[in-house]
């Protein structure tokens, strides 16, 4: 059956890039096991529709096939990869009962299941069904506090964390330092092993992974003392994080292989949420940087410069004369950077301050500016 994959991450199926990336990052910060109300289940379907969600090529053909798109294509014209060929004398009228065809009691899913058991690899091209799958370990998801100034300059962290990792001692190969590697008895060192199906097509041969030697043909002849034999164990890693420059408060960082470690198969991701702690001066709007400067009245009449504290050290920036209430200051270079030689601006919010209450001498020299029509 078909996964609706946009509607797994709650966007609609014209969303951007950008919408997709912020569903998942929600959904899978909702989700990760690793949290007290997280869902394993949740969590992987949520991956499986942003992987391909994600590529632009993906989900072109997920937009056409569904999700059974990597069994559609791969293999030349007539051959098992091409449903319209290879099938010309195959008479699918005899699965149909009582006038329902064919569809009615398989969907495409079954049909290619049905296939890749009989020909070793569905319709989506050649191989041996389950040959040598890759094993994967979990993905795993942090989160850090930095400074607002470090997420606008980007900045490297260590942390410490920890997870099932790679075994030092035996270096991941679950043998004895010094032992022999000898031939697996239970697949006779082939990786796999053949089994022998009933089906309404007749016998149907298939290959599984050796569960031994999950598929490497090979075992030591003494186990790591350190691990048991597993080659991974949990343990306390640390991890250097590179946050990049202009991260956002709340964005996910991922590092691809520092998540969990899984025996002969590939390490899972760290997912990272960052947390900005807000400044007392800037704020963020886009790639500019904002903040609000108090003007004297005096100032904004008559024009003056002023010394301001900025992320990149003080500058000097100069009020022209008769500058209004809330008129804005632009200072450029001075925000966030977009790229190696391109920055954002400093925009500085004018705020004029009117005094409360006036002294004689003051309520003179207004008076006498009235008089001026000013």
């Amino acid at each position: 059956m078909s996964k609706d994959y946009y509607e797994t991450l709650g966007v609609n199926k014209g969303a951007s890039k950008d919408e997709i990336k912020k569903a998942f990052y929600k959904l899978a910060h909702k989700y990760h096991p690793d949290k007290k109300e997280g869902n394993e289940a949740k969590f992987k379907e949520v991956n499986e529709a942003y992987q391909t969600l994600s590529d632009d090529q993906k989900r072109s053909k997920y937009d056409q096939f569904g999700s059974n798109y990597a069994n559609m294509g791969g293999a030349s014209a007539g051959g098992y990869g091409d449903p319209r060929g290879g099938f010309e004398g195959f008479d699918f009228s005899g699965f149909q009962q009582g006038g329902a065809d064919f569809g009615s009691s398989f969907d495409m899913g079954n049909l290619n299941d049905i296939f890749s058991d009989f020909f070793g690899g569905g319709m989506g091209g050649g191989g041996t069904r389950n040959s040598r799958q890759a094993r994967r370990g979990r993905d795993i998801s942090t989160e850090i506090q930095i400074s607002f100034s470090d997420s606008i300059f980007g900045i490297e962290r260590k942390i410490l964390i920890t997870k099932t990792s790679t075994c030092l001692t035996c270096n991941a190969t679950g043998a004895k330092v010094g032992s022999k590697i000898e031939k697996c008895k239970t697949c006779n060192g082939q990786g796999q092993i053949r089994e022998i199906k009933r089906s309404f097509l007749g016998n149907i041969s298939s290959t599984k992974i050796c569960e031994t030697c999950l598929g490497g043909g090979e075992v030591p002849h003494e186990v790591c003392e350190r691990c048991k034999g597993k080659g991974v164990l949990r343990r306390e890693e640390e991890i250097s994080i590179v946050i990049p420059t202009g991260v956002r408060d709340g964005e996910m960082v991922r590092m691809t292989g520092h998540g969990e470690a899984i025996f002969k198969g590939t390490t899972g991701d760290l997912y990272i949420k960052i947390n900005v702690a807000p400044h007392p001066i800037f704020k963020r709007d886009g790639n500019d940087l904002l903040m609000t400067l108090n003007l004297k009245l005096s100032d904004a009449l008559l024009g003056t410069k002023h010394k301001i504290e900025t992320l990149d050290g003080e500058i000097e920036v100069t009020i022209p004369e008769g500058v209004g209430i809330n008129e804005i200051l632009r200072v450029r270079g001075k925000g966030v950077p977009t790229s190696k030689s391109k920055r954002g601006d400093l925009l500085i919010k004018l705020n004029i301050k009117l005094p409360n209450k006036l002294s004689r001498k003051e309520r003179e020299l207004v008076e006498e500016l009235k008089k001026e029509g000013i």
